[in-house]
């Protein structure tokens, strides 16, 4: 099979939008009308390409980056090819896909973690504390555990939402992986009640971090 072209690709994307799923997404803020399952089936058909990758994601359109984010090879963008796409994500959706696929994948994880931290954009700090929770959890060392919390205890109750939700997973992961920082960030979350009456189905735990903490730790030592 030859490769996929960008029109190609954008005529599978055409041919999948449905109308009743654009309205539900629109409420969210994710301007597309495509079931996400029929989405990764037409990524798995195209496999990794990045050159179609980068042509989808400068439509601009919200469906073709997130095929785009499907599709790419995440080592292959630079720095500032991450910092501008960062910066783009504004749907929740391609915002979430960039987060986990991209920007958690590629070997300069760190290098943007550091480069996103203060960043007085909240889509952009928000990135930087999602890497973060990852380096808490999977590699700590070097990281001044302490300070995040405090960062966390001065600035999450007043953070704008996306910065917000990923500050609440840092405090939640180091809870759950730092036994000795767990009463800490079980104190900071009671006060600072950030997510405390978070909507949760039945069967899911609570994103409220003294909740999430609790019922983790209890299943990992049960």
């Amino acid at each position: 099979m030859h490769d996929m072209t960008l029109a190609e690709a954008l005529g599978e994307l055409a041919a999948l939008e449905d109308p009743k799923m654009r309205a539900a997404n629109e409420k969210r803020g994710d301007d597309h009308g495509i079931n996400l399952s029929r989405m990764r089936a037409v990524a798995k058909k195209i496999k990794t390409d990045q050159p179609l990758a980068q042509e989808l994601w400068s439509t601009g359109e919200t469906a073709a980056r997130l095929l785009a984010l499907l599709i790419c090879r995440p080592r292959d963008f630079t720095a500032d090819e991450l910092d501008a796409m960062l910066r783009e994500t504004r749907p929740p959706k391609v915002n979430d896909w960039f987060v986990n696929y991209v920007a958690k994948k590629t070997p300069l994880a760190e290098e943007m973690r550091l480069r996103w931290f203060d960043d007085p954009d909240p889509t952009v700090a928000a990135a930087s504390w999602s890497l973060t929770s990852v380096r808490v959890a999977k590699d700590p060392d070097g990281l001044d555990l302490p300070h995040l919390l405090d960062l966390i205890e001065r600035d999450m109750k007043d953070a704008a939402p996306r910065p917000q939700w990923s500050m609440n997973e840092t405090l939640a992961t180091i809870g759950i992986h730092h036994p000795s920082l767990r009463v800490r960030a079980l104190e900071i979350g009671e006060r600072l009640q950030v997510l405390a009456d978070y909507p949760t189905a039945p069967g899911c735990t609570s994103p409220f971090a003294p909740i999430w903490i609790t019922e983790i730790v209890r299943r990992r030592e049960g």
